[in-house]
């Protein structure tokens, strides 16, 4: 998979609240999430209390989790036998030194929670009618539609049907509809869902403490490299603001035997949401080398 560079502007707010147009022309007050967003860890926070995201089984030496071995937790009390016997299966292959597949690795379009665990930053655009969501890996977007229920029949797609309202000082953001296939996948390690998926993001604004804390807790998990991440998003360590915290909860009746909780912490962010386009390639730009390619044992003519 190659990843390809250029500046995209990132528009960056500084107030916490913005006042957006009612039906009758007056002003609401809501809150502010605009702007560009990031992390240096990827993958799902797991919540402080109840059914969390599925986990990696497998450890380096420093007892980080091994993402060059992508063993999901195929006992997680979370998965029905159909899910952890997937689970167990990807997991057997990344073992076998072959790749789990999931849609961001094929390039494909990543619906939540999977973006969630796969991306390291975003942007946010908020307007009367609509909440708008850029993405830096492969430039994905999203578009919540504000105040409006579900369509009547929704024709499952890539990243499903996206509504929204606020919530006081939460944006809720409610996705149904999100197709399913034979490389779905909700995290890392290939653990799958159905068409019944049903994810709901809520995004509130936190203390610069609290997401601190947060973020080193999710990071002590992933990473020994203390360095910002390698993909062009630099946290503000400046910034004196508030920070972004995502909670989503995850149902899919097919799959789990139970709603989960997973958590995403994201800091101020500075710069430009680079624009990062996803094509084949054997050149692995994050390790600066270049990956063998398959040979046929024979010609084919």
């Amino acid at each position: 998979m190659r990843i390809l560079h250029t500046a995209f502007k990132g528009i960056i707010a500084g107030a916490l609240c913005t006042p957006l147009l009612g039906p009758a022309g007056a002003a609401e007050t809501v809150p502010d999430f605009s702007g560009l967003w990031g992390r240096d860890s990827l993958h799902l926070e797991t919540p402080p209390a109840g059914p969390g995201p599925v986990v990696n089984l497998s450890h380096t030496p420093e007892g980080i989790m091994d993402m060059s071995r992508l063993v999901g937790d195929y006992n997680s009390p979370i998965l029905k036998p159909v899910a952890a016997a997937i689970v167990k299966k990807r997991g057997e292959q990344s073992l076998a030194g072959i790749s789990v597949h999931n849609p961001h690795d094929l390039c494909y379009p990543e619906p939540p929670p999977l973006l969630f665990a796969v991306q390291f930053a975003f942007e946010v655009l908020q307007q009367k009618d609509e909440v708008t969501l850029l993405y830096s890996h492969d430039n994905k977007v999203r578009h919540v539609r504000m105040n409006l229920p579900h369509q009547e029949h929704v024709t499952p797609t890539w990243q499903g049907d996206s509504v929204g309202r606020y919530e006081g000082d939460t944006l809720v953001v409610d996705t149904i509809g999100i197709r399913a296939n034979e490389n779905s996948a909700v995290d890392w390690y290939g653990t799958p869902h159905s068409d019944a998926l049903h994810v709901v993001e809520r995004y509130r604004l936190i203390g610069q403490d609290e997401a601190k804390a947060a973020a080193a807790r999710h990071d002590r998990q992933y990473r020994t490299d203390p360095r910002p991440n390698p993909n062009g998003i630099l946290l503000d360590r400046d910034y004196k603001g508030k920070a972004l915290q995502v909670e989503l909860t995850v149902d899919d009746p097919v799959m789990f035997t139970t709603p989960w909780k997973a958590l995403v912490t994201y800091q101020r962010a500075v710069g430009d949401l680079w624009e990062m386009r996803c094509a084949e390639n054997f050149r692995e730009y994050y390790a600066g080398i270049d990956t063998p390619i398959p040979q046929a044992d024979k010609a084919d003519f």
